[in-house]
């Protein structure tokens, strides 16, 4: 079987348990969660399987457990014949993605990962952020309510038309949310994450992620990969200065999404925990194919 893209989420998709069944059921699977438990030095299995939601839900751990995830559900969908045409990830899904499309080595992105929810935790400790969707207004007025509140807060997850992320300083955010209320929204929900991420409340940790991306080696990807910082597709030429400005911009997924479909990918699996993407290509492009392939059943039913 054949699909066109391959989409990993990004954190808040992370849950108790997850990707137990694929490491006991796929032989392809369990060797990425065996390598993830050698490269991040504690057995990621386990901690999927045993955290407790908020727990997990710390970035230093649900950025590896998702990336981990992802990667095992990719590898039994390959082990059972399934290929992709394309990639793209959400937020941390783009170091998936990296992973997938062969610019990165599995060794390598699972220490850049790991390195990467380090520093956003620390960072997230330090300050006082928090992230917060925003559904059923128009991008413009959500940006206005930003510009109006006052301290940090930006829109940093363009979604969906009608759904609009957004993070900063936790007052900053709680009063551009009671502006979105004033101004109809449909309802403003508090993201399961701990910190302002993609803001410049990050700015330090990217920092700190140059510096280390520099001594990782990258290599031409195998497929193309689009990217969250402009929306096109991924060059790999400054990828430090690349992974530096996608922890401080923007994840453009609808301007993505649609030059993916503009390029003629028009099918994809949702690889990884939850349905979120598959939700999201449903309001951008009700015609695109999504599914989701979190479980080994799902793997299964995805390979025919």
């Amino acid at each position: 079987m054949r699909y066109a893209l391959a989409l990993f989420p990004g954190q808040g998709a992370q849950h108790p348990g997850m990707g137990v069944d694929l490491a006991e059921q796929s032989a392809a699977a369990k060797r990425i969660f065996d390598a993830a438990g050698e490269a991040a030095g504690f057995d990621v299995l386990a901690a999927c399987r045993d955290s407790a939601p908020d727990e997990l839900s710390r970035t230093e751990l649900s950025q590896i457990a998702i990336f981990t995830h992802s990667l095992a559900a990719l590898a039994a969908l390959e082990e059972r014949g399934v290929t992709f045409d394309a990639a793209a990830g959400f937020s941390l899904g783009e170091y998936t993605a990296l992973a997938a499309g062969g610019v990165l080595s599995l060794a390598d992105g699972l220490r850049l990962v790991r390195r990467r929810g380090q520093l956003m935790q620390a960072a997230a400790d330090a300050q006082d952020g928090c992230m917060a969707a925003v559904l059923g207004l128009p991008d413009e007025t959500v940006e206005a309510a930003c510009r109006e509140a006052g301290g940090i807060v930006l829109p940093v997850n363009y979604n969906s038309p009608g759904q609009l992320v957004i993070a900063g300083e936790r007052s900053a955010v709680e009063a551009a949310s009671a502006a979105c209320k004033a101004a109809g929204a449909r309802r403003v929900m508090p993201l399961a994450v701990s910190g302002a991420f993609h803001t410049p409340m990050m700015q330090a940790a990217a920092a700190q992620l140059r510096a280390f991306v520099e001594g990782l080696t990258f290599q031409q990807p195998k497929m193309p990969i689009y990217t969250n910082l402009t929306g096109e597709r991924l060059s790999v030429k400054e990828m430090p200065l690349h992974l530096e400005k996608h922890m401080v911009s923007p994840v453009r997924w609808t301007t993505l999404f649609n030059n993916a479909i503009a390029d003629g990918f028009t099918s994809g699996c949702e690889i990884g925990p939850g349905k979120t993407l598959t939700g999201f290509a449903r309001k951008i492009n009700p015609e695109f194919r999504a599914v989701p392939v979190e479980t080994f059943e799902q793997a299964a039913a995805a390979a025919g």
